[in-house]
């Protein structure tokens, strides 16, 4: 258990030592889902942080209307959206379900403020977690006054979905996608194939686009925000 526990994003780098205290001193809540349940609907509070620590999950984002859709899939051991934990929005933003029977671990926020506070690699951990996040935006933000298609593309998927995020799919009709991203279906479609020919993406149904290889998609930002993750 403390080997699995230690591979979790934000315990590593701690000692055994320093993890068994740890264990032995806070509230650590094992959960089990089967496969199909719900595990977090979004909107919920995030009084807890969670993590994945065995099978895989689907997490889904996703607008008001439901016109707009981000789903990726996230396998053990990883954590949910943490930076939703603390700040002036602390609901969770997906819809979150298991994939397989999938083992959960939660901790209390006041649980895991105290877990921050005693060791520095927890709080680095966290820090350098929410630091990565927060400068998502700014490289968007410059992403998206380029013009290029590519890039635009890329911004999206990288803010709205996690590093260790797989089997990506953003689900929209193409006409609100070439809306989205302030471009004419023409441009778009040339832009889809590129990426397509560079097996990056792919268009399914006229209302799905696979990110087949996330990596190489976020490669094509001038500044990756995700290198060092």
């Amino acid at each position: 258990m403390f080997e699995l526990l230690m591979e979790l994003p934000l315990f590593r780098g701690v000692s055994h030592q320093r993890l068994s205290k740890t264990v032995g001193e806070s509230k650590f809540h094992f959960l089990k889902y089967p496969a199909g349940e719900t595990i977090i609907r979004a909107g919920s509070p995030c009084n807890h942080i969670t993590f994945v620590i065995s099978g895989s999950v689907r997490s889904t984002i996703e607008n008001e209307s439901g016109r707009f859709a981000v789903s990726q899939t996230l396998e053990a051991p990883t954590v949910i959206t943490p930076e939703f934990l603390f700040g002036r929005t602390t609901e969770y933003p997906c819809t979150v379900e298991a994939i397989e029977s999938t083992g959960i671990l939660q901790i209390d926020k006041q649980d895991y403020l105290t877990i921050l506070y005693s060791d520095q690699v927890f709080m680095f951990n966290y820090l350098n977690a929410l630091a990565a996040n927060a400068q998502k935006s700014m490289q968007g933000i410059l992403s998206l006054t380029t013009g290029n298609i590519e890039e635009r593309i890329a911004f999206w998927i990288s803010a709205l979905t996690q590093h260790d995020g797989r089997d990506i799919t953003l689900s929209c009709a193409k006409r609100d996608l070439c809306s989205l991203f302030g471009v004419q279906r023409a441009t778009f479609e040339t832009a889809i194939s590129r990426m397509a020919e560079m097996g990056i993406i792919g268009y399914h149904d006229n209302k799905e686009l696979r990110i087949t290889d996330r990596c190489a998609l976020l490669r094509l930002l001038k500044h990756n925000p995700e290198d060092n993750e």
